[in-house]
């Protein structure tokens, strides 16, 4: 009779939610059977929302042992090798097996650059677990969780507040960021990015010092295996940077550090007018499914089409053993493509 719709959590019975439009007394709630829309009739008017996110919370690891979530249970398959029947956008067939339940609804999950152990975020906490039995490791408050890169495949970081951004290595709390700026969101690989007030800084992983910080706001961060190459993903832009370390340990050395870090840390090898949904690097090739459900590969400063959609899809990874690019859909049904590198 106030006017609010109260959304609940079904497991925790927690509040997640008031809405308040404005629109009077609000008289009937309808959800969208597979979708994410719900609408909400009142006095003055209608309003439709979209909870939850469509990406699914899945990972691959780089020898094709798929994790994924179904609400709390978590889910297993591996994509076995050889299979010479396997044509481009034909759906796998993966039988499936269940490793348990988790205790908190995963937003994320994670594989571990080394992909022993795998990652879930979401209700404001984090779970470490070994991918194989799913046996705990680790687990506290985090907003946001991001792994390290394979050169140091133990660190990982966590978000607690705005204000508060932890390393840790081998599961033991390392340092407290010293950030300057309120924390949004981070990104794993090669550098820590920590996202926020319209940038991204990087900070390296060893000292924790800020190498730099970039002004544009990137939704995603993927990171090349060699750590040089790396896209900052955009609302409707990606950018493809190349990354120096010694660039950047010469110009510390030299005292050229300021308050943005080091400039010549970064330089720009290309902007494409695309907004990127999930991508991945393979060697020097930047594999991405975009906007409107295309999947394509970016070399040099040159994009190319691999495939269309009917609905969005999303990239799982490369196997090199296969030759192949997997990608998923919400439901993670998955298809794969050739890519000849």
């Amino acid at each position: 009779e106030d006017g609010t719709v109260k959304i609940w959590h079904a497991n925790t019975y927690r509040l997640e939610q008031s809405l308040n439009y404005g629109l009077e007394r609000a008289w009937c709630v309808s959800y969208q059977r597979g979708r994410q829309g719900i609408a909400m009739g009142f006095d003055d008017g209608a309003v439709v929302v979209k909870m939850g996110r469509e990406e699914p919370a899945v990972s691959m690891d780089n020898s094709g042992k798929i994790i994924w979530a179904r609400h709390n249970d978590i889910l297993t398959a591996v994509i076995k090798g050889g299979d010479k029947s396997l044509t481009d956008g034909s759906a796998l067939v993966l039988p499936s097996k269940d490793l348990g339940s988790t205790e908190i609804y995963p937003q994320t999950l994670i594989h571990s650059p080394n992909g022993r152990f795998v990652a879930v975020c979401g209700d404001g906490e984090y779970i470490i677990y070994t991918a194989l039995a799913l046996r705990n490791q680790a687990f506290g408050s985090a907003l946001d969780f991001a792994w390290g890169s394979k050169e140091n495949d133990k660190d990982y970081a966590i978000r607690e507040s705005s204000m508060s951004v932890k390393t840790f290595r081998n599961f033991k709390e390392k340092a407290v960021l010293d950030i300057g700026f309120q924390a949004e969101g981070l990104s794993g690989g090669v550098l820590l990015g920590v996202k926020g007030q319209g940038g991204i800084g990087f900070f390296d992983w060893e000292s924790g010092q800020l190498v730099r910080r970039i002004e544009v706001d990137p939704k995603n961060v993927y990171w090349s295996e060699s750590g040089e190459l790396v896209t900052l993903a955009c609302e409707d832009t990606f950018y493809v940077l190349r990354f120096s370390r010694e660039e950047y340990q010469t110009a510390l050395q030299a005292g050229e550090a300021d308050e943005d870090g080091v400039e010549a840390a970064f330089e720009v090898v290309t902007d494409v007018n695309e907004s990127v949904r999930t991508g991945q690097w393979v060697g020097d090739c930047f594999v991405y499914t975009n906007s409107t459900n295309r999947l394509n590969y970016l070399v040099g400063d040159q994009t190319y089409t691999i495939s269309h959609f009917d609905s969005p899809h999303y990239v799982l990874g490369y196997i090199p053993r296969d030759g192949r690019v997997y990608v998923a859909d919400k439901d993670v049904q998955i298809v794969s493509f050739a890519l000849s590198l």
